[in-house]
């Protein structure tokens, strides 16, 4: 009996050795790196879920030994993970049922609302997400003016606490828009002023500044404006949801007033009028989603399409999100918006940087994944296609730190039941 207790602790103490020293190598492969680069015979290996060397196999001496496995992907192309910022991903699943919604709280302001607790690793639609490349998510809170915490999630585990990458990692303020606009192809098109604007405004102003010296000298503990702390010592970001010239300006203007340190403008509609001023404070974007309408109806309809290569001309931070109707779902479709600003003049790669590599940096997170360089988490995928082209994309294999996670879903379930009927 104890030789058999023995045999078998032996047996998991080698197969655990065996896992953690497996070090495999994908040769051949067309490697979009995320960070502008692209290697056209590459030769890429993971060991203990890190890239310990990206290179172009066409320079260098492989020697095969030195790898566990070596597995040829000549004719494909690996990328690093595509990341989908700003998305209700995982805290919602049927838009008609309102019991599978739990994004937004009750009231104005709710700064303590945390979107990771919410999170449901089960959720079908993650699964269909992936499928296309997309596997990491910034999950972010809904409604108010100040909607909450958002955190970012790979799109693999058992439950958050499994999932989670950068828990809390920024506070959500929607800024009032200073005008009220119909949809332009409705009745009227008319922009009305918002006469409310102001007072708005002001109690946003008021409520920060209260956190502002809550953060410098707290005496009683106050649950809302502990968790915007961070904003004032640098460990969160203020995500500021606005569209309108002006309403950026002002929004900037407040937070750097009050010494917030780091800043994000979500939406950025009209972000080209401000270019100057982005610059100058060093903010970035995450700009809405490239399949949308122009906001005004004297704007070019290929406007949304052409907004990323003059962000890009002007050197402005920005990446790509898929906020609006059916944002959770829709979700995959991220890397075809990228293409679409490909065919509007975008650089390929400076395309995938915008849903790899850019979003990291805006979210923070560029030190563990983004782009495959040497040191960072191997969190790729492997498609036989073009994965910014609907027509041509095809996932075969994806890996979040090293470890293959399963690409099957219930769509592909449902093609297979009824094809072979």
């Amino acid at each position: 009996m104890i030789r058999k207790l023995i045999l078998h602790i032996f047996c998991i103490a080698f197969v655990q050795i065996t896992f953690a020293q497996s070090h495999i190598l994908y040769l051949g492969a067309v490697a979009h790196l995320g960070n502008g680069l692209k290697i056209e015979n590459s030769a890429i290996s993971v060991e203990d879920g890190k890239f310990s060397l990206v290179a172009d196999a066409n320079v260098i001496r492989i020697n095969p030994t030195a790898y566990d496995t070596i597995i040829k992907l000549d004719g494909k192309r690996i990328y690093p993970a595509f990341i989908v910022p700003n998305t209700t991903l995982g805290i919602t699943e049927i838009g008609r049922v309102r019991a599978t919604h739990d994004y937004r709280e009750t009231g104005a302001l709710n700064p303590n609302v945390r979107s990771l607790i919410a999170y449901n690793t089960d959720s079908k639609i993650i699964t269909t997400v992936r499928s296309n490349g997309v596997m990491l998510a910034q999950v972010t809170p809904r409604g108010g003016t100040v909607s909450g915490q958002s955190s970012i999630i790979y799109l693999d585990g058992n439950n958050w606490e499994d999932a989670v990458l950068r828990a809390d990692d920024g506070l959500h303020l929607n800024w009032p828009s200073s005008y009220h606009s119909s949809d332009w192809w409705g009745k009227s098109g008319d922009s009305k002023k918002n006469e409310k604007y102001n007072k708005r405004t002001d109690e946003i102003k008021t409520f920060f500044t209260k956190a502002g010296a809550y953060a410098k000298s707290a005496n009683i503990m106050d649950l809302r404006m502990e968790s915007m702390k961070g904003l004032f010592d640098g460990n969160k970001t203020l995500y500021i949801h606005a569209d309108y010239a002006k309403d950026m300006r002002k929004a900037i203007e407040m937070a750097n007033k009050l010494h917030i340190k780091k800043i994000v403008i979500v939406g950025a509609e009209e972000a080209l009028k401000i270019v100057d001023l982005l610059k100058e404070k060093n903010i970035s974007l995450i700009l809405n989603r490239v399949h949308r309408l122009p906001d005004s109806q004297d704007s070019p309809i290929d406007e949304p399409f052409t907004q990323a290569k003059k962000l890009k001309e002007a050197d402005i931070l920005f990446c790509l999100s898929y906020e609006g109707n059916m944002e959770a779902m829709g979700a995959r479709n991220l890397p075809f918006s990228a293409g679409t600003t490909v065919a509007y003049g975008l650089d390929y790669e400076d395309a995938i940087s915008a849903i790899t590599l850019n979003t990291a940096k805006i979210l923070g997170i560029e030190k563990q994944v983004g782009s495959i360089e040497f040191g960072k988490d191997a969190t790729f995928f492997i498609s036989s296609g073009d994965a910014l082209d609907m027509r041509t994309n095809n996932v075969e294999q994806a890996y979040i730190k090293g470890v293959a996670i399963d690409l099957n879903n219930h769509q592909k379930e449902l093609f297979e039941k009824y094809r072979i009927r």
